[in-house]
């Protein structure tokens, strides 16, 4: 009846946002208030300092050192450690890590959880490696991975690339370090539910430290970014390039119609998050595997059919990353800031958001999900990313779009016309497997969905960790969150690029001055399980 009654009232509360309309359009109208503001916030978080003449946004500085120094501090474990970290996700070490743990049985619902899924709570979480994993590789492996990657080679060539790669092998250092202090500063309340995430690892971790007021600021101050992650390149990105995808293959008009494509996106979203993090985790480990087959199936299939011109391409990726052809301000360095910024975006590494879901991983050693944690930057930014970029380059062998003429986040085609984000790689994908762009909406849509749902999760641990963990404090966020679903099909690219771009970077400033502080729990945590392992492995 309780979710009968929310569906009811989400339904009815954005039903009432999309019924508004004026002469002008309601898409439009939507577009032009939000803009200001979006342009706003990009400048505020991507403030620029000079080096060498470069201008160099200070967030990517941050977060390009803190990758390297923690590359260095733990050993390349992002190298050392991988096959390690496929052993814990297959579940390897799982009898050793929850070994003397005391096992509990819970047969009824508790705040939305799933009948018969919460039986073995006692392992200090809620959800297993896997599925964790999977949660965050959904929040991580969305839209940013086709659309944006689009944007990034438009505007700096192939050479943005070799950033972006750079960028997500430094980044799983920095992933393993933010994933492991959620677990080990988490709280779980009486009833088995998991709370987590640099919130906590900030307040409580930096308490130990004493620096109890500076933690609880960051704490407070992350809640709130995270809360505007969750509604901006979380969701309203997402739901933004879905219907663009939609839109576009179907050659649908009309002033609402991404209004009305969201409103589809919000309601099927409100009907999964109802259910808390197992029923999140458990949609997001079946649609994970499918969007990743559909997609990486599809892009494999036509850089094999195009191997003999791999060697041209990633000689152009290599080569243009130091000397770009693509006319873009500061040269190399403008290809670079693409590159990171891009892959800040994609994979999240620094930003801290996945963190919340690997806290919720059943196990009682933080430094297990720690290891979980840097396999995604490789899943999202190493593979993905390069493979959406591979085909898009293949694509613009003969000069369809012009590299560097971007406006609005759109390319200059040879035709005189403009496209942007998904739609390029729709393209793309369309010229190589005629029909496979239906193949591709539907990976996009799937995209779309999984990671709105991994940050409707996000989004309402920051909002209980500021206002309380009461029913109506969890039915609040959820209603606010399902708007934005629909805000963001309805206004354009450019605007909510500035707007998701500049909320998940923003994220990089409470969070790695929480990991630069408590690096060396990491190490200790590490130190005990890597121990545990290795006992099991000479016995």
């Amino acid at each position: 009846m309780g979710m009968l009654y929310f569906l009811n009232f989400q339904l009815f509360s954005i039903t009432s946002v999309v019924a508004f309309s004026s002469a002008q359009g309601l898409d439009e109208r939507i577009n032009n208030a939000f803009m200001p503001f979006a342009v706003w916030w990009e400048n505020l978080i991507l403030s620029e300092i000079s080096i060498l003449g470069y201008g160099i946004p200070v967030v990517l500085i941050v977060l390009i050192i803190g990758a390297l120094f923690f590359t260095l501090y733990f050993g390349f474990v992002n190298v050392r450690h991988f096959p390690t970290a496929i052993q814990v996700v297959r579940g390897k070490y799982d009898e050793l890590e929850n070994a003397g743990v005391k096992l509990k049985t819970i047969v009824h619902e508790v705040d939305g959880d799933l009948k018969g899924t919460i039986k073995d709570e006692g392992h200090l979480g809620e959800v297993n490696h896997f599925q964790a994993l999977a949660t965050a590789v959904s929040g991580t492996v969305g839209l940013g991975n086709i659309a944006l990657v689009a944007v990034a080679i438009s505007i700096g060539g192939p050479g943005a690339t070799f950033w972006m790669v750079l960028a997500g092998l430094l980044g799983m250092s920095t992933k393993f370090v933010e994933c492991t202090l959620g677990v080990k500063y988490r709280d779980i309340d009486k009833d088995g539910t998991v709370f987590g995430g640099p919130m906590y690892y900030l307040s409580r971790g930096l308490k130990e430290k004493r620096l109890g007021y500076l933690g609880k600021f960051l704490a407070v101050v992350f809640a709130v970014l995270c809360i505007g992650a969750s509604f901006g390149g979380g969701n309203a990105f997402q739901s933004n390039q879905a219907a663009a995808q939609i839109i576009g293959l179907f050659e649908f008009s009309g002033s609402a119609t991404g209004s009305i494509i969201g409103l589809v996106f919000a309601i099927l979203a409100g009907i999964v998050i109802i259910g808390g993090i197992k029923r999140i985790a458990k949609v997001t480990e079946k649609v994970v595997p499918v969007m990743a087959i559909l997609y990486v199936g599809a892009a494999l299939f036509i850089i094999f059919s195009k191997i003999e011109l791999m060697g041209e391409v990633f000689g152009q990726i290599f080569s243009e990353a130091f000397t770009p052809k693509a006319t873009i301000t500061g040269g190399f360095v403008g290809v670079m800031i693409q590159g990171f910024r891009r892959a800040a975006f994609s994979n999240e590494a620094g930003a801290g958001s996945a963190a919340i879901a690997h806290s919720a991983v059943s196990t009682g050693y933080p430094a297990s999900e720690g290891l979980v944690g840097l396999l995604e930057p490789f899943i999202d930014t190493v593979l993905i990313c390069t493979m959406t970029a591979v085909v898009i380059i293949l694509f613009n062998m003969d000069g369809a779009f012009i590299y560097g003429d971007v406006l609005d986040g759109q390319a200059l085609f040879k035709d005189g016309s403009r496209l942007g984000g998904v739609n390029i790689t729709s393209l793309a994908f369309e010229n190589s497997i005629k029909g496979s762009s239906y193949v591709l909406m539907i990976a996009v849509c799937l995209f779309a969905f999984s990671t709105i749902l991994s940050w409707s999760y996000y989004g309402l641990q920051a909002w209980k960790y500021l206002f309380g963990r009461e029913k109506l404090t969890d039915l609040t966020y959820k209603v606010l969150f399902l708007m934005f679903t629909v805000l963001g099909a309805a206004i354009t690219l450019d605007a909510v690029i500035k707007f998701s771009d500049a909320m998940i970077l923003a994220l990089v400033f409470p969070n790695m001055i929480g990991l630069l502080i408590l690096f060396p729990n990491v190490k200790n945590e590490f130190k005990k399980y890597i121990v545990l392992i290795s006992k099991n492995k000479s016995d």
